[in-house]
């Protein structure tokens, strides 16, 4: 039950990784995203896909860039993160508590 999402953090840690060299570079392409995260191709393509599929970033024939969206999404992100941290946190099952039932 928690590996699929201890995955999806994965996934989610990687396509923040891609958006934020997409920002800090832009444009960027396939090639230096994969030499410089060491992820291969394939999966800076997906995530590169995700992103644009949710108005991102956008492509452009030197390489990735941000949109208008962009700026939004990252204003908003530490605020969720931090959200779904505490959401996680209050589904702890307290030791004592297991023990004594």
């Amino acid at each position: 039950m928690i590996d699929r999402l201890e995955k999806e953090v994965d996934m989610l840690e990687r396509h923040l990784q891609v958006l934020r060299m997409v920002i800090e570079n832009e444009p960027i392409g396939i090639v230096k995203m994969s030499n410089e995260t060491g992820y291969p191709h394939h999966k800076v393509r997906y995530s590169l896909r995700v992103l644009e599929e949710e108005n991102l970033i956008e492509p452009s024939s030197q390489g990735a860039i941000t949109t208008e969206r962009t700026h939004e999404f990252v204003d908003e992100l530490d605020e969720k993160l931090d959200e779904t941290v505490e959401k996680l946190g209050s589904m702890r099952i307290d030791d004592a508590a297991e023990l004594e039932s």
